[in-house]
């Protein structure tokens, strides 16, 4: 009996350790403290604390995997109904415009650098800096992230 009334007292002594309170208090300064213990002579508030969420890294790995599959599956499904549908001459077709347009692009990129280098005044040049931007984008998003 007296060995449980021991180990009764240990995990109590535990118990009250985890248990402990997070206090924090203002000073006259205006600064603010944290503490695990009270401040004796203070007022002060009990910050709650919550059990932190914790996912297992096991799931992260095998929630990664699953979404990989998936977007591997609609990707072929994509490319098979994509060449299902275009016949070769049409694919050809439509690359030699996306073709046409890319150097549409390139050419007036070209064209605004040279502008920008030959020196313009403040307004023409932002409005020249704002277009090679726009044009930049345009290029990059249809061109080269394709």
């Amino acid at each position: 009996m007296p060995g449980s009334l021991a180990v009764f007292l240990i995990a109590s002594l535990f118990a009250l350790s985890v248990s402990a309170g997070v206090y924090t208090w203002t000073d006259a300064d205006g600064v603010v403290h944290f503490s695990d213990r009270q401040p004796p002579s203070r007022e002060h508030d009990t910050v709650t604390l919550t059990e932190p969420s914790v996912v297992p890294m096991s799931e992260n790995i095998e929630q990664g995997r699953r979404v990989t599959t998936i977007n591997q599956q609609v990707s072929r499904s994509l490319e098979r109904s994509g060449s299902d549908r275009r016949s070769t001459a049409a694919r050809k077709k439509a690359e030699a415009r996306h073709q046409k347009m890319c150097g549409g692009y390139r050419k007036r990129l070209a064209r605004i650098q040279q502008q920008l280098r030959a020196g313009y005044s403040n307004d023409r040049g932002n409005r020249l800096r704002r277009q090679r931007r726009e044009v930049s984008q345009a290029l990059s998003r249809e061109c080269l992230l394709r």
